[in-house]
């Protein structure tokens, strides 16, 4: 392992979280590395992130035992492709060993870190470029998202309506989600296990994240029928790796 140079500016480093076992999407294996168009979920996301020129390295955290990884995506390592094999109980543990991880890499808390969810897998170049542009300058950092256009209902708990939520103001999270390394690792120490994203993290310290537009394609593949229509949008696209 051979550290990074410290240099002057800001660098950006993508920490793909990748330990979790995907119990809701109904799989034999771990959703990311179920099959769609062709390749693994995980492929297809580090496939993105390798097309974006402004990331330094992509670092993809691993649980101690996976034993898949290398035959869903080979060739990945290398001195843009990151492994380690130090995921933990939660996503939150998880992206912090994996920020620990790259600081023993060379990364310095004024450098950027964009943590996106492995199986975001039609996540376009383009999208994170946008965010990179949008938070680049930004004393907090920021996340894709997107307004809230359904209507949201309040459940009780034997599944019926207990009341309709004001939507007006709500924006549903997506990632990347992008914070300097000096930020976002305290931020998630002191978090609990039930943080389910960096920005939750953050707003705990007292920040307000900015929100950057995100696009509907950019779903996070969680049940069984996430993936039939991952699978069509892929393969009307031309940028299939």
């Amino acid at each position: 392992m051979n550290p990074l140079p410290i240099g002057p500016e800001p660098r950006c480093f993508a920490l793909v979280p990748c330990a979790g076992s995907g119990s809701r999407a109904g799989t034999a294996a771990p959703k990311q590395y179920e099959t769609v168009a062709g390749q693994a979920v995980v492929a297809h996301t580090l496939a993105a992130l390798a097309r974006v020129p402004r990331l330094v390295a992509t670092l993809v955290v691993l649980a101690p035992d996976d034993d898949q990884f290398e035959a869903a995506v080979p060739g990945f390592a290398g001195e843009r492709g990151w492994v380690a094999r130090v995921g933990g109980a939660s996503r939150a543990e998880t992206v912090a060993n994996g920020l620990a991880e790259l600081q023993a890499r060379g990364a310095q808390p004024h450098d950027w870190v964009l943590v996106h969810d492995a199986a975001r897998a039609l996540i376009r170049p383009e999208w994170v470029d946008r965010l990179i542009d949008a938070c680049a300058e930004d004393e907090v950092g920021g996340l894709l998202a997107l307004p809230v256009a359904d209507t949201l209902k309040q459940q009780t708990g034997d599944h019926r309506v207990a009341a309709t939520v004001d939507r007006q103001g709500k924006w549903a999270a997506q990632t990347p989600q992008m914070f300097r390394l000096g930020l976002l690792a305290p931020a998630l120490r002191g978090a609990g296990p039930q943080v389910t994203d960096e920005a939750s993290a953050v707003e705990a310290l007292g920040h307000q994240p900015k929100l950057v537009r995100g696009e509907f394609e950019n779903v996070k593949l969680t049940w069984p029928g996430d993936f039939a229509l991952a699978e069509r949008l892929l393969q009307t696209r031309g940028d299939l790796a």
